[in-house]
């Protein structure tokens, strides 16, 4: 099965449990929405997907296409088409963006294989071109000076040039502006194919208006407690979380 598929997945850090069964599958060609309040579990469970050493798995499995992926190192997961999109994008002085792209993008192939200029180029090109970006971008450190906008964007550059199998993104929203959110997820919305699946992890109904999901996921105390169509998240916002904490200890 195409598919990123996370079964009973508990984990826990410095002993503490955060996550308490997870199950979800993102097949490839969809785009899925995790939605929850705050301290359910969301975040954790992109950085335990993603190979994060600061957590540990005490039970369950993560699969990339029906491979277990648990036993591999985070640039080994990277390699089988996982990308994950940082909630707080991190400066990296002195790198420019367009050597941190061809690097992580030789990074992910075949040692030998590196990509050529011309096919370099043309990725990068029609990434900034999608993100109605400038190419002078490209020269400056990566994250360096960024606004939180600007960061967000350069995340989804990064996803664009990479083309991963299956995109984690981890509140990409989170302190973008119309003008912004519209950008990313322009840029989200032209990955979208066959061959893509994605899992979009918000608080907000907002972005979900940009993003159109295939289905709605609510987490909440480390567990998925709730799915259902976009029109889920419309609820959501309307009726807030407290219906669903209510249910759930009822």
């Amino acid at each position: 099965m195409n598919a990123l598929e996370i079964r009973n997945l508990h984990a826990s850090i410095g002993g503490e449990p955060i996550l308490r069964g997870v199950n979800l599958i993102v097949p490839r060609g969809e785009v899925h929405a995790l939605m929850g309040p705050n301290g359910s579990g969301k975040s954790t469970l992109s950085k335990v997907i993603a190979g994060d050493p600061t957590y540990e798995v005490t039970e369950g499995d993560v699969l990339v296409d029906g491979e277990s992926i648990l036993e591999l190192e985070p640039d080994e997961r990277a390699r089988k088409g996982l990308y994950l999109a940082f909630q707080y994008p991190v400066e990296v002085p002195g790198v420019s963006m367009a050597n941190f792209l061809r690097l992580a993008l030789n990074a992910r192939r075949a040692e030998g294989d590196e990509v050529g200029v011309m096919e370099f180029y043309n990725k990068v090109q029609r990434a900034v071109k999608e993100l109605n970006w400038d190419e002078n971008i490209l020269e400056r450190y990566l994250n360096e000076g960024f606004s939180g906008g600007e960061k967000k964007r350069s995340e989804v550059l990064q996803m664009l040039v990479l083309e991963p199998k299956y995109a984690l993104l981890d509140e990409t929203d989170s302190g973008l502006d119309v003008d912004a959110l519209k950008v990313v997820s322009q840029g989200v919305n032209a990955a979208r194919g066959p061959e893509f699946g994605a899992l979009v992890i918000t608080h907000y109904q907002r972005l979900l208006n940009y993003i159109v999901p295939d289905k709605v996921h609510v987490m909440y105390k480390g567990q998925i407690i709730r799915e259902g169509p976009k029109e889920l998240a419309v609820e959501l916002d309307q009726r807030g979380y407290d219906w669903i904490r209510e249910e759930v200890a009822a």
